[in-house]
C-alpha cells in the first residue's frame, strides 16, 4: 500500500473532527487532491460518537468491565454517545452544506422534538407555531402582542425596502435599543436572546442588532421549515457527520488514513518557526502538499487559549426528563440571568428514537463556560431537571483558537468546539478556513444530476 501511495497532494487535513471533515469534502469537490490523516482509529476527532466501554475507560478511573456494562444498559454497540453534544439548525449552514455536496444520501436526519427554556425554577416549551405562543404561560397577554410585532417585523423586514426597517438600523442600533422600540420587558429580552437567538450571554445587547435579528430570522426560518422545533440530529450521533463527509471525499478521490500518527511535520527551510509548510512524515511514508488543515491538537505551539474552559457531563437516565411530555428528544437552556450566572447552560436530550442508546435510555448532555473553581457545583441547577440520573462522566476542556490566520507558514488551524448547543460558529469557522485556503467565499451550488449519475 505504501509503495503504490501518491505523495504529493494539494492539500494535507490532519484530524477528523466535523470541521476538517467538511473542509475535505469540499475541496476534493472543488477538485483539489486532498490527503485525510488522523492519529486516532476513528473518524471524530474531538467530536466523535463512542460507545460505552469508550466512554468508561476515557472518564472513569476504574471503567467497569463489558460484561457488567451490558448487564446494566444493554449492548455496547446500541450506544453511540457525542463527546460533543450539538445539534443542526434545519435552516442552518450546516444543513445548507450537507443538502448541497449532497452527504445527505448518508447520513439520516430526525427532528429534535422540542426546544425549551427555564424560567423561575420550571422549565417552559419555546412557543414553536403562533398557536403554542398564544397560549404560552411564558408571556402575558400585552406581552403577546408586543411580542408577535417583534417577529412581524423579524419577518418582513427587508435589506433595500426602508420602509420595512421600522425606523431601526440594523448596524447602528443595539439590540437593547430593538427592544426597547417593540416595548418588551426583560423576560421576554431574555427568551428571545437566549432561547431564540441563542446567545450564551447578555453581551450582545449592547452590540448592533444585525447578528442578533439574523439569529432570531435563523430560529424563525428553522422551525417554520419542519414545526415543533429548530433543531435537527443525526441517528447514530454525530460521528455520522465526518464520516459523511469522508465518503463524499472519498468519490472526489480524497485518500484517507486512520491510526497515523504524525512522526514530524516537515518546512521548507527545516526550520520549524520561519518555514512553511510542506508535509508530514508517518509510518507509510513521507507525504507532501503546500498547505495543511488540521485541528489544534496537531499545532498546539501554534494555538493560543481562549482564557475559558467547557464542562461537559453526559448523563444516562432510564426515563424522560420529567415535565416535557415524555419527549424523546429537546434542549433545555438555563439562560444565566435565572441561576445568578455570566454564561447560559445547555442540555441536549437525545434518546433509542435516534439510535444513539440502548431501548428505554436516555442521554443527556449539559455544557457550559466554567465560572467558577468549582464547575460540577455550577452544573446543579440542570442536573434537578433531569430526575434521577443512573451514570454521569464528566470533562472538562480549555478552548483554543490559532495564533495566526494561516498566510504565513500555510498552516491552517481550526477552532476549538464552544459550549453552543448548535454548529453555526463551527460552520462559520469552515466558511473562514475555506476562504482563507482558496482565497474565496464559499457558494453553495447543487451538484447537478450528471454528476451524480457518473459516480
Amino acid at each position: 500500500m505504501g509503495e503504490e501511495m501518491d505523495t504529493e497532494y494539494d492539500v494535507i487535513v490532519l484530524g477528523t473532527g466535523i470541521t476538517e471533515c467538511i473542509l475535505s469534502g469540499l475541496l476534493s469537490v472543488d477538485g483539489k487532491k486532498v490527503l485525510h490523516i488522523d492519529k486516532q482509529d476513528h473518524y471524530g476527532g474531538e467530536s466523535a460518537s463512542v460507545n460505552l466501554s469508550q466512554l468508561y475507560s476515557q472518564f472513569k478511573k476504574n471503567p467497569i468491565g463489558k460484561d457488567e456494562i451490558e448487564s446494566k444498559f444493554g449492548k455496547d454497540r446500541d450506544w453511540n454517545v457525542d463527546l460533543i453534544p450539538k445539534f443542526l439548525m434545519a435552516n442552518g449552514e450546516l444543513t445548507n452544506i450537507l443538502v448541497h455536496t449532497d452527504v445527505t444520501r448518508y447520513v439520516e436526519f430526525k427532528q429534535v422534538s422540542g426546544s425549551y427554556v427555564f424560567k423561575q425554577g420550571k422549565i417552559y416549551k419555546v412557543p414553536a407555531t403562533e398557536m403554542e405562543a398564544i397560549s404560552s404561560p411564558l408571556m402575558g397577554i400585552f406581552e403577546k402582542r408586543r411580542m408577535k410585532k417583534f417577529l412581524e417585523w423579524i419577518s418582513s423586514c427587508k435589506e433595500d425596502e426602508i420602509s420595512t426597517h421600522q425606523g431601526l438600523d440594523l448596524d447602528k442600533n443595539t439590540m437593547d435599543e430593538v427592544y426597547y422600540k417593540f416595548g418588551l420587558g426583560n423576560s421576554t429580552k431574555e427568551f428571545i436572546g437566549h432561547a431564540m437567538a441563542l446567545w450564551t450571554n447578555d453581551d450582545y445587547l449592547q452590540q448592533p442588532a444585525r447578528p442578533s435579528y439574523e439569529r432570531v430570522l435563523l430560529y424563525c426560518q428553522s422551525v417554520a421549515r419542519y414545526g415543533k422545533s429548530p433543531y435537527l440530529y443525526p441517528l447514530y450521533g454525530l460521528g455520522e457527520l465526518p464520516q459523511g463527509f469522508a465518503r463524499l471525499s472519498a468519490i472526489y478521490g480524497g485518500t484517507y488514513m486512520l491510526d497515523t500518527p504524525i512522526e514530524k511535520v516537515l518546512y521548507t527551510d527545516n526550520d520549524s518557526e520561519n518555514g512553511n509548510f510542506e508535509g508530514v512524515q508517518t509510518k507509510l511514508g513521507t507525504f507532501k502538499a503546500p498547505l495543511v488543515i488540521a485541528d489544534p491538537t496537531y499545532f498546539s505551539h501554534k494555538c493560543k487559549s481562549t482564557g475559558q474552559r467547557v464542562i461537559r457531563a453526559i448523563c444516562i437516565l432510564n426515563h424522560p426528563v420529567p415535565n416535557t411530555g415524555d419527549a424523546d428528544s429537546l434542549q433545555i437552556i438555563i439562560p444565566q440571568s435565572q441561576v445568578g450566572r455570566k454564561n447560559d447552560i445547555y442540555i441536549a436530550i437525545v434518546s433509542d428514537a435516534h439510535n444513539v442508546c440502548s431501548k428505554g435510555h436516555y442521554l443527556a448532555i449539559i455544557s457550559t463556560i466554567v465560572e467558577t473553581e468549582a464547575p460540577h457545583i455550577e452544573l446543579e441547577p440542570a442536573f434537578k431537571l433531569l430526575g434521577p440520573i443512573e451514570e454521569k462522566f464528566m470533562g472538562i476542556a480549555d478552548l483554543f483558537e490559532p495564533k495566526e490566520d494561516g498566510s504565513k507558514d500555510n498552516i491552517y488551524l481550526s477552532k476549538s468546539y464552544d459550549a453552543s448547543s448548535h454548529f453555526e460558529s463551527m460552520t462559520d469557522d469552515v466558511k473562514d478556513i475555506y476562504f482563507r485556503v482558496t482565497g474565496h467565499p464559499l457558494v453553495l451550488k447543487k451538484r447537478n444530476d450528471e454528476d451524480a449519475q457518473e459516480e
